[in-house]
């Protein structure tokens, strides 16, 4: 039996044409559209962009000087958990409207800032961030947390910074045998 060449690489070539297009609308209709969506109606908002692949969804967003950046993180988190899933959401904020001055603001105060990250001492992030206003004429800065992350906005009278910092919950293990 003889296979013919120009049936089979036809039919190889629609094949693949259907699998890869049919892939690009399901992505585009079922997960990008109603993620756009959702951002362009969370309050704060201004602009936001979802980038989606396997483990995570980044949102670029452009936010509202006036914004609580927990609650725009929450808002999408949780309209958007159908097509988020079990992937992680991140905020990136590349577009902020941020200055020389508070990107040497937030370097003045990140040693402090890690710290009480890394050993889980959030109520130290309130009085670094007094500390920095009350140092830096004219900038203001605030936090915010929730379970999963600590909101930092640092302000000036022209600019503003976003910065989202991951939490790591405690985690149980076995007490070592000594």
């Amino acid at each position: 039996m003889k296979i013919r060449l120009l049936p089979a690489i036809l039919t190889a070539v629609i094949s693949a044409g259907l699998l890869v297009g049919g892939w690009y609308i399901h992505r585009n209709v079922a997960t990008i559209e109603p993620l756009e969506r959702i951002v362009a109606e969370t309050p704060g908002v201004i602009e936001g962009k979802p980038i989606i692949d396997r483990s995570s969804v980044t949102i670029d967003l452009k936010l509202d000087r006036d914004a609580s950046l927990r609650d725009v993180y929450d808002t999408i988190a949780t309209k958007g958990d159908d097509v988020i899933g079990k992937r992680d959401l991140k905020l990136d904020f590349r577009h902020d409207n941020t200055s020389k001055e508070l990107d040497g603001v937030w370097s003045s105060m990140l040693f402090d800032i890690a710290q009480a990250m890394e050993h889980r001492n959030y109520a130290d992030i309130p009085a670094t961030l007094k500390q920095v206003q009350n140092k830096f004429a004219g900038v203001t800065a605030q936090s915010e947390m929730d379970d999963v992350n600590v909101y930092i906005t640092l302000k000036d009278s022209k600019s503003e910074k976003h910065i989202v910092l991951p939490r790591t919950p405690n985690t149980l293990g076995a007490w070592p045998n000594v």
